[in-house]
């Protein structure tokens, strides 16, 4: 069993098991990335041999990457946002007045959860494009909370997933596309450690709604995105996945020419995609598991807007647009 990129487990927070079966992982006690070792030690040998030959994508996207990276930076500077601060609050209404401003119907919904630290109040934000009663949704979703670690402002892992909504949410109001709809995620950080129940409050708790209502029956797909602004991206092929789904967005960013990006280096990750696989919804992650040398700015001080770069956001923007038309039979 190799733990690849030169990290412990200790410092790791999401796991790739070697030769396992796809499917959502075991219980563990944080979440552990292990890269399956031939496959990715063949794609970083020809990575570091050749030039990175990452496309350019086209000037609209590049300018909505742009919009993501502005509303993410907006993000930044309210300073740490834990889950149940005043400063995700203060998130949470800049995402919700720009929601207001677009063609969709905005839920707020909030509850208590009941967490290690006691109960914390969370939020979850949805904006639905398209006819209310639509059947056939696509749902694309992320987390906006940081991890409660101090001095931790989360530019990719919790800013990022945010800005890039609130810029797709944009795109799609301009495009008249639907029916999509954006899930703003609270609480997908643990409070204290990754195991049990602490993570993923938010899409369990709108998992668990949208099952018991016969919601989730209307979903076509669920793609989550989570830490996608890295300056240098490179996306996980994620192993818990609904594996059509995946294939047929990795098909797309292979047309499109951003197959350096959308790599295949496999993984299993433990995020807000789990619960919707167990409500019977096919659902994929986007997530790029390798910030920094040896994923040393993962939650760290060094989670910082200089270590983005708009056209990453551009890149997955364009890849989101192209494969959710297909999807949707446009």
């Amino acid at each position: 069993m190799l733990v690849f990129s030169g990290m412990s487990a200790s410092n790791l927070s999401r796991c790739l098991r070697p030769g396992a079966a796809p499917g959502p992982c075991p219980p563990v006690h944080r979440r552990i990335v292990w890269l399956v070792a031939i496959g990715t030690l063949l794609q970083v040998v020809q990575a570091c041999a050749q030039p990175d030959p990452r496309r350019k994508p086209p000037e609209l996207f590049l300018e909505a990457g742009q919009r993501a990276m502005s509303w993410t930076r907006q993000f930044v500077k309210l300073g740490p946002r834990p889950a149940g601060s005043e400063a995700l609050a203060a998130q949470r209404d800049l995402i919700v007045n720009g929601l207001a401003k677009l063609s969709c119907e905005v839920e707020v919904d909030a509850f208590d959860a009941t967490t290690p630290v006691g109960s914390l109040g969370m939020t979850n934000v949805i904006a639905r494009f398209g006819p209310p009663d639509a059947e056939g949704v696509v749902v694309v979703s992320g987390h906006y909370d940081t991890a409660p670690i101090p001095g931790f402002v989360g530019a990719n892992d919790g800013g990022s997933s945010a800005g890039l909504l609130m810029a797709f949410a944009e795109r799609i109001h301009d495009t008249r596309a639907g029916p999509v709809w954006l899930a703003f995620f609270d609480g997908e950080e643990s409070t204290v450690e990754w195991r049990n129940n602490d993570h993923t409050y938010g899409s369990r708790r709108t998992a668990g709604r949208w099952a018991g209502d016969g919601t989730a029956e209307r979903i076509r797909a669920m793609i989550n995105v989570d830490m996608i602004g890295d300056a240098d991206l490179r996306l996980l092929y994620e192993g818990n996945s609904t594996a059509h789904l995946r294939d047929a967005i990795w098909t797309v960013a292979r047309d499109l020419g951003y197959e350096a990006v959308f790599s295949r280096r496999i993984g299993y990750i433990e995020d807000d995609h789990i619960p919707f696989l167990r409500a019977g919804v096919p659902s994929l992650n986007l997530i790029d598991f390798d910030y920094g040398p040896h994923n040393s700015y993962w939650h760290t001080s060094e989670d910082t807007i200089d270590k983005l770069h708009p056209r990453s956001f551009a890149t997955v923007l364009h890849v989101l647009e192209v494969g959710i038309r297909k999807l949707l039979g446009h």
